[in-house]
């Protein structure tokens, strides 16, 4: 066995920051908190290549005595706390006097801070742990911290990285969260010279989840206010109708501190229960103040994780806040069947151009015939009448004709009760119907429910629902399309606005060859807002605001560059709204094209959920049923 040995300083301070510093959003986190903790009013985040290459953070906060600050890059050295006890009534964001040790240790530091009573300021630098230079500089009141070249001394690390973009999205996505923690605090961040985001710090919180999350979700928010069990509860929620596909937009604020807490998550999911479908997950704002002496955050060097001390007592008063919050408020979603235009004379309008169409419409016009309204129409059967067979009353049958009849009888009888074998579950898997020949010999006898549509063919009786036979066509239909990129784009006059945060700006950027390959026409529309003007000939109907950010949440960092087709697969998923839904009635033309196109795939058994298209009953456990076969 080794001998056991001390480490040296060195490797003790880059152990130490593998837990706290991932990340350039690591590095940006602690010194934001630290310029938070410092009373600073107004904070600047600058960085370069997504934090790898630059970091700055200046703030205008009480800044740090020149006699303190090589202390101050010391492993614990904090003006937080002094003793243990000072643990259970934490009202810092930092305390653990770790942070500036541990970036020190892995980039080259530069400090230059100034306190209100000193004349002149202090320029501080240090590489790696090492110590180069402290010398006296002019400057404002407050500090500023620059780290440059994260991890230059861990290449090990450093490797680990992501693409300056993606690090860049991590850091604006830190930032949004602390600016929402703190609304008193007016916060810049600056990416690539770029402004990216500005708080005023006016204490308003709903003018800061504007500048954030953009106009629609501002206008569809919910105000919550409560306090009990010593536990006050204030901020906003969001209507059932901006719910995301992800729980991206679920934000807890604890004491001023960002955290994530399973506790908290499942009861703002089950007061979101009954008004939300399964799978979208709700927008909150909620900010909790809560006794210090009741939680413990020292858990995690990231301070993201904390303890309650009564876990059951925080799930019920947020629950029992956000169910207040949502009960006895109107939540029907507004929704306008056309966009309010300007109506021109008709006079005006001479060769309007062609407008396109909803779904199908136009291939309905070509198969069906005019018919009288809904209201007004019979209801329809397509049963086939037999043409009428020869009738004898009972004394003309001739006696021949009687021994004949019961011979049949008695024959067809002994053939089916040989089959004594379980139906089968499709004939479809031997061929059979999937023959072109065999399909004159189809009877379509008609629609169930007007739902589902009933064949008849070689003594089986096919049920086909026509939902999910319409899913697994145009499922079909728009990926063949997709990967053969002969999409064609169709116009979206006004187009559909999107309001974008920044790592969905990123996922859109990354992922915009694909999107322009199958058809897409988006380009940036100022600020955090995108214009999409074209949409897949074949989604115009159904390509609507809501459907396309729920594509782009549906992605990942990784997914297209490891598989391409899995964005097609979204769109194509998409396809799938626009199928005919249960309870339409369809014509019999309508419903033979149909099955035509069905039967042409090369597994027409599912749909893209996994749902069966087709089922099968056979002729004799029908006659079972009605006991003409015991």
């Amino acid at each position: 066995m080794p001998a056991i040995t001390v480490l040296d300083q060195n490797t003790i301070n880059k152990i130490a920051a593998g837990e706290v510093i991932e990340r350039p959003a690591s590095v940006v986190k602690e010194l934001l908190e630290n310029a938070i903790d410092a009373c600073a009013t107004a904070v600047t985040i600058e960085i370069k290549d997504g934090g790898c290459s630059l970091i700055r953070v200046t703030d205008n906060g009480s800044g740090i005595p020149k006699d303190q600050i090589p202390l101050a890059f010391l492993r614990h050295a904090t003006s937080k706390i002094q003793t243990v006890e000072d643990l259970f009534t934490i009202s810092s964001l930092g305390f653990r006097g770790e942070a500036l040790a541990s970036i020190a240790s892995v980039s080259q530091v530069e400090l230059i801070s100034k306190t209100g009573d000193s004349l002149t300021g202090t320029r501080y630098q240090i590489e790696g742990g090492q110590e180069r230079s402290l010398e006296e500089v002019g400057a404002p009141e407050g500090t500023t911290i620059i780290a440059r070249n994260l991890f230059f001394n861990t290449p090990a690390r450093k490797k680990f990285l992501k693409t300056p973009m993606t690090e860049g999205a991590h850091v604006a996505a830190l930032v949004e969260k602390i600016a929402l923690s703190h609304p008193d605090v007016s916060i810049r961040f600056i990416q690539n010279n770029q402004n990216k985001l500005y708080t005023s710090g006016n204490h308003n919180l709903k003018d800061l989840i504007y500048t954030v999350f953009g106009r629609e979700i501002a206008a569809n928010l919910l105000q919550v206010e409560a306090e009990a069990d010593g536990i006050r509860t204030f901020g906003y929620i969001g209507k059932p109708v901006i719910a995301r596909a992800n729980r991206n937009y679920e934000n807890y604020f604890i004491n001023g501190r960002y955290i994530k807490s399973s506790i908290v998550a499942k009861a703002i999911e089950e007061a979101y229960k009954p008004f939300m479908m399964q799978h979208k997950y709700p927008f909150t704002m909620l900010h909790f103040t809560i006794d210090p002496q009741s939680l413990d955050v020292n858990v995690h060097p990231t301070k993201m994780e904390l303890r309650f001390s009564d876990g059951e007592r925080i799930y019920n008063s947020v629950l029992k806040a956000v169910s207040d919050a949502l009960a006895h408020k109107e939540l029907i979603p507004e929704v306008e069947l056309e966009p309010k235009k300007e109506e021109k004379p008709k006079e005006t309008v001479k060769n309007p151009a062609p407008r396109p169409e909803p779904f199908e419409v136009q291939r309905r016009k070509t198969l069906t015939s005019p018919a009288p309204s809904l209201q007004e129409r019979p209801p329809v059967s397509y049963i086939q009448t037999p043409p009428p067979k020869p009738s004898f009353a009972k004394e003309e049958i001739p006696q021949w004709l009687k021994e004949r009849r019961e011979e049949q009888k008695q024959a067809a009888e002994r053939i089916e009760n040989e089959k004594k074998s379980q139906p089968e579950q499709l004939t479809l898997f031997d061929g059979k119907l999937l023959d072109p020949k065999s399909r004159s010999s189809h009877r379509l006898i008609g629609q169930l429910f007007d739902t589902y549509w009933m064949v008849e063919y070689n003594e089986q009786l096919f049920i086909i629902d026509q939902h999910a036979a319409h899913e697994k066509v145009l499922y079909e239909k728009t990926i063949n399309a997709l990967k053969s990129r002969t999409q064609d784009t169709q116009m979206v006059e006004p187009p559909i606005v999107l309001t974008l945060n920044m790592n969905e700006e990123l996922l859109l950027k990354r992922y915009m060859d694909h999107f322009t390959r199958m058809g897409f026409e988006i380009e940036p529309f100022g600020g955090k807002e995108y214009a999409v003007r074209g949409v897949p000939s074949n989604l115009f109907s159904i390509a609507k605001k809501e459907l396309l950010l729920e594509m782009i949440d549906g992605l990942s960092e990784d997914t297209a560059v490891h598989n391409p087709e899995s964005i097609y697969e979204k769109a194509a998923s998409m396809s799938c709204k626009a199928a005919v839904k249960g309870h339409h009635q369809m014509s019999a033309a309508e419903a033979n094209e149909l099955i035509d196109q069905l039967l042409g795939l090369e597994n027409p058994y599912a749909c893209p959920h996994g749902r069966p298209t087709i089922i099968s009953m056979s002729k004799y456990e029908l006659e079972k049923k009605f006991k003409r076969i015991v």
